[in-house]
């Protein structure tokens, strides 16, 4: 056994240690914490030293790995609120970690298959983290193994599902694209993630989540075959999948997926001569998690805010977010059909003075570019027409309108910001912001209702 597969056996040991919050009670959990903090300080050297060390530790002989992620572990039992759910939040996110990461290494250490390895890191987070919460909701009902208990799990267990693949997707991407080694930033990501999650409900039961689940794997899957997406784009686009579907619905994840799809495959158009061009993406056209989240961050928290105002959280009318939502991705369709298809003409002008420009010039844009970025706006308008009662022939228009602002926005940013100010996603983030915007006061001025 390699050392990192026998390193990640000692932290998940040790994170099993989290259900005595549940089993036996704070004070005891928080005496074993003490104890395993005590001798993390002590253990300098020797058998023990070496079975939790992280290669950082040798410099100082200290194992700062193992007290991070115990100080993590306290940090969330400190704001976990003594509520049952809060709690099994806590113990779900500690154990998904630490056998996430086991897991991980596990497969590591006898394939190279970066696939296989996030994989079979999500599929056993999800479960420890799904046993934890289960475990804790159990210990702490007062009655376990009784017929009260058995329908508090069922009545949860759509919600405990949900959480622990959401935590175990965040934690899969956290650990691919930033913090490899830093799993205790990681649990704390992932542990306000949940607490964040948990305030909505899912609405969904537990077949509808795991067929949710199945479908946006699948999906991610196809667009890294495809090279449309990277390991870190299709962990990212899986996990605001999941989220769509299960706080929005299939019909606002069909507008998403129509942005991923088209907008991926757009990145392939005419490729060879966007590669003599300087024009290409890198990794050939394969979106990273930097270019799936500044496209659809401002669309997830719409549809956050959409989940929000249905569970009485915000008092704002939910149909504000449907079109902040349709604004955004409206927004990315159209500037990135804009981009791919405009950038294999030679003769782009900038945006802010219509001098002629070098292809690939920030702000440069082209004729049939804005053709092309009106159409894929139209195409989010049409959809969100077809998918949602709501949205009607006027609201369609709106959102197309939104969207051919957006994509202008980002043109006029790229011309005077970018590169001095703002990097790329930064400029995609504040361009598909500016669509949901405008689509949201657009909204509000034909409707003149914004309260519920």
């Amino acid at each position: 056994m390699t050392s990192p597969v026998r390193r990640a056996g000692v932290f998940a040991t040790l994170s099993t240690l989290v259900l005595a919050v549940p089993l036996a009670g704070i004070e005891v959990a928080t005496a074993i914490a003490a104890v395993v903090l005590l001798g993390a300080f002590l253990v300098t050297d020797g058998p023990l030293f070496e079975l939790a060390a992280y290669p950082g530790d040798y410099e100082d002989r200290r194992l700062y790995g193992l007290i991070t992620f115990v100080l993590a572990a306290v940090a969330l039992g400190l704001v976990a609120f003594n509520t049952s759910m809060s709690t099994a939040i806590l113990v779900g996110t500690v154990l998904l970690v630490g056998y996430g990461n086991l897991a991980e290494r596990l497969v590591r250490s006898r394939s190279e298959n970066d696939v296989l390895a996030v994989t079979a890191f999500c599929l056993v987070a999800t479960v420890a983290a799904a046993l934890g919460q289960i475990v804790t909701l159990l210990a702490l009902s007062g009655e376990p193994g009784t017929a009260a208990a058995t329908a508090t799990i069922e009545s949860a267990l759509p919600s405990v599902l949900f959480l622990a693949a959401s935590g175990a997707l965040l934690a899969a991407l956290l650990r691919d694209v930033f913090l490899i080694y830093d799993d205790p930033v990681v649990m704390l990501s992932a542990g306000f993630l949940l607490w964040l999650l948990a305030e909505l409900d899912p609405g969904l039961g537990t077949p509808d989540i795991v067929i949710a689940l199945a479908i946006t794997a699948l999906l991610g899957y196809v667009s890294y075959a495809l090279e449309t997406a990277s390991i870190a784009g299709m962990i990212t686009g899986v996990l605001l999948g999941l989220l769509t579907i299960v706080l929005g619905g299939y019909a606002w994840f069909a507008v998403l997926i129509a942005f991923f799809g088209i907008g991926g495959l757009s990145t392939k158009f005419r490729y060879g001569r966007k590669e003599e061009l300087g024009v290409a993406e890198d990794n050939n056209g394969a979106r990273g998690s930097g270019n799936v989240l500044g496209n659809a961050a401002v669309a997830i928290a719409a549809v956050l805010g959409y989940a929000a105002s249905l569970a009485g959280l915000l008092p704002v009318t939910a149909d504000l977010f449907l079109f902040a939502f349709a604004g955004s991705v409206a927004t990315a369709m159209s500037d990135t059909l804009s981009s791919e298809v405009g950038s294999v003409f030679e003769t782009p002008r900038l945006i802010t003075t219509l001098e002629p420009v070098e292809p690939g010039t920030d702000g440069g844009v082209t004729w049939q570019g804005e053709v092309a970025g009106l159409a894929g706006a139209t195409i989010v308008g049409g959809l969100s027409y077809l998918l949602f009662p709501a949205v009607g022939g006027l609201g369609a228009a709106i959102i197309v309108a939104a969207g051919f602002v957006g994509m202008t926005v980002d043109s006029l940013l790229g011309a005077t910001l970018e590169g001095s100010l703002l990097g790329n996603q930064g400029v995609n983030f504040l361009a598909t912001l500016s669509g949901a915007v405008v689509c949201a006061l657009l909204l509000v001025m034909f409707s003149g209702v914004v309260l519920s």
